[in-house]
């Protein structure tokens, strides 16, 4: 179902690789007007020309979504917008909470919660202007359950699930759902590479024996179905696993 004319902007941060590159593609498949964010201003320049060139619209924006001025500014583009779509975000290392670094900790809370808090901020009032806007906050497994070696990255991460679910209830009444995508194991080009700091034998070993990890257009396609939904329908958290991930310390791995 095509969105509706003032819903028709969907915003979508992260967007140079990975779920946000998936997802900007689906939405703009779907009939949204996507506006594709992230600090890497080639990428998603590149993305918004593949996206038009396939017949649909898009427009790159260079944008740190840690940087609240930038985000505020942003913001003044639009009267209104229909989705917004919190993906930035990341991990940094896997060390125990007795050696790991404050500000690789620091680094993962603002990216991971403060930017989502800016964007949900600036852009909120254009939401409910449109008469039937969507908060989508891409969280993690890990915003629902801990593991060795990732305690910063699930407390960011748990920093996530928390404001989705406290928007939920702060906003109910006015025209804007907000959805919880929370993925496991998402085998993307960048994810693990840099949690590593670069290094590719480490990254590969978080995949190694997992037959089919989730990939970035798993995790888009169940974003765009969530966002597509008709408008009365709110998935509030939707948990996406790959059927050989039983929970984020049980994975099944061939010999």
């Amino acid at each position: 179902m095509a969105p509706a004319a003032p819903s028709r902007i969907a915003v979508v941060t992260g967007a140079s690789s990975g779920i946000g590159a998936a997802t900007a593609r689906q939405l703009a498949a779907a009939g949204y007007r996507v506006v594709l964010t992230a600090r890497r201003k080639d990428r998603i320049e590149a993305l918004a020309e593949e996206i038009t060139a396939a017949g649909h619209a898009a427009t790159a924006y260079q944008l740190d979504v840690t940087d609240r001025v930038a985000v505020d500014e942003f913001a003044t583009a639009f009267k209104t917008i229909g989705v917004l779509v919190n993906n930035a975000g990341g991990a940094l290392g896997a060390d125990p909470v007795a050696t790991g670094d404050p500000a690789d900790w620091r680094t993962m809370y603002e990216t991971n919660v403060i930017g989502t808090l800016n964007l949900t901020q600036a852009l909120l009032p254009k939401l409910v202007a449109s008469g039937d806007g969507v908060v989508v906050v891409v969280s993690s497994t890990a915003g629902h359950g801990t593991y060795e070696g990732g305690a910063g990255y699930v407390a960011a991460k748990h920093g996530s699930h928390v404001l989705a679910e406290t928007l939920r209830l702060e906003i109910v009444g006015q025209p804007v759902r907000v959805v919880e995508i929370a993925p496991g194991m998402v085998k993307t080009d960048e994810f693990a590479l840099t949690r590593f700091g670069g290094d590719s034998e480490r990254a590969e070993k978080v995949y190694q024996g997992v037959a089919e990890p989730l990939s970035a257009d798993d995790v888009a396609e169940t974003i765009t179905w969530a966002v597509t939904r008709p408008s009365h329908v709110n998935v509030d958290l939707l948990v996406l696993r790959p059927r050989a991930q039983a929970s984020n310390t049980k994975i099944h791995r061939d010999a």
